[in-house]
């Protein structure tokens, strides 16, 4: 695997998330360099055994979400384990952790706990509500967030039914926003010296996310209208069916609609008062896109796409997630990545898409087996070799060894 040196190298983090949110967050540190240690219980990141897989311990899921990491597993009811996590944090210089607030207060892994080991720690507590907020404390996942949020409700503008969006959304979103206030705590520690806590809850992120569009007239007190962006409350923000497909069809400037009109023989529509002007268009939504689905079931998806495409306006076929594997963009900048894993064959991973030219993301570990690297870290720490053997026979730590 390559080693090449990213712009966290050197940054150590223990990672004792678990799931999709705080494992994704670690990856994307560990993308850029970071030394990420999973700090797992003796029976596994829950994902371990999510999706197809050769392993019991290695579902597809776990491994899309823990490349570039070390395993090590202990177990943290143990007095004897916190003793080794206490080692680990002193040197350390992130820890992530999901572990709802007052569990975290029984086993010492509040931040007021660990800063007496290590001021310079910053610490990353994914949660689902602030503390500070009248659900403190609630559990809290994907689906309940995009139903907390509005998010599932607003899908029933074109659903005609409240939905869940078909992806992890919430947690992919929240863990980038756990990465990015990592990064910055990490900048702010180089001008300070001090670490510091960092709180990201769940509902506050993605409420903030989905209503940049869709605070819409509630952004004037008073109101200027109701909430919602008003082409996805109208429901006409959607595919459109083709001759033999779908078409995400979207001129959005005056000169991408003057166009289209030309392209489909009715040029006269680029002066009509309905529609010459992105104000006219707003006002009469369902009269614009009635004349879009109308024409767009006229001919194929293909013709559509090099008609649109040969006249710069905004369009995409509508693919499935299949399409993905063969997508001639992804092909030509080798979004896919293929990897030999000693234990679980040709492992397949998505590329980091943040393009640091000096400095890249790159696949340097492979996704580890439970407890894969628990001696290894702990010799890091200066454990000797009878100290770990002790844990190990103990069951405090636990050491994977292949069949």
């Amino acid at each position: 695997m390559t080693q090449a040196r990213g712009p966290l190298s050197g940054i150590k983090v223990l990672d004792l998330a678990s799931v999709i949110m705080g494992p994704v967050a670690a990856q994307h540190l560990a993308d850029m360099g970071a030394d990420v240690i999973k700090v797992e219980a003796p029976e596994g990141d829950l994902m371990r055994s999510v999706g197809p897989r050769h392993s019991t311990d290695m579902g597809a899921v776990f491994i899309t979400c823990n490349r570039n990491k070390r395993s090590i597993v202990l177990d943290l009811k143990q007095p004897a384990a916190r003793d080794v996590l206490h080692r680990l944090v002193a040197g350390s210089d992130v820890l992530i952790h999901s572990v709802r607030t007052a569990p975290a207060k029984k086993i010492g892994l509040t931040y007021e706990d660990l800063r007496k080991l290590n001021e310079r720690l910053v610490y990353c507590h994914v949660k689902g509500y602030s503390d500070d907020g009248a659900f403190a404390g609630q559990p809290a996942f994907d689906d309940t967030m995009q139903a907390e949020s509005g998010l599932a409700m607003l899908q029933s503008a074109v659903a005609g039914e409240p939905r869940y969006v078909p992806s992890s959304i919430v947690d992919k979103i929240c863990a980038i926003h756990a990465a990015y206030a990592v990064a910055l705590a990490l900048f702010e520690r180089t001008q300070s010296g001090l670490g510091q806590e960092i709180e990201l809850p769940m509902f506050e992120t993605i409420t903030a996310f989905n209503l940049t569009e869709h605070l819409w007239g509630q952004a004037f007190e008073p109101a200027l209208g109701p909430m919602g962006y008003d082409s996805v409350r109208r429901g006409v923000r959607k595919p459109y069916p083709t001759k033999d497909g779908h078409l995400a069809f979207l001129p959005y400037s005056d000169v991408h609609w003057h166009k289209f009109f030309r392209l489909i023989g009715r040029p006269e529509l680029a002066h009509d008062e309905q529609f010459k002007s992105f104000p006219a268009r707003q006002k009469n939504y369902d009269a614009v896109f009635g004349i879009v689905r109308e024409t767009l079931a006229q001919r194929t998806t293909a013709e559509w796409v090099k008609l649109f495409a040969d006249a710069d306006i905004p369009m995409s076929a509508v693919n499935t997630i299949d399409d993905m594997l063969e997508h001639p963009h992804l092909k030509s900048v080798d979004f896919w990545q293929t990897r030999e894993h000693p234990t679980e064959g040709t492992l397949r991973f998505a590329s980091n898409p943040i393009g640091l030219k000096r400095t890249p993301p790159a696949l340097r570990r492979l996704p580890p087996r439970l407890g894969e690297h628990t001696r290894e870290v702990l010799r890091e720490f200066e454990y000797h070799e009878g100290e770990i053997d002790t844990l190990v026979n103990k069951g405090v730590a636990r050491q994977w060894q292949a069949a």
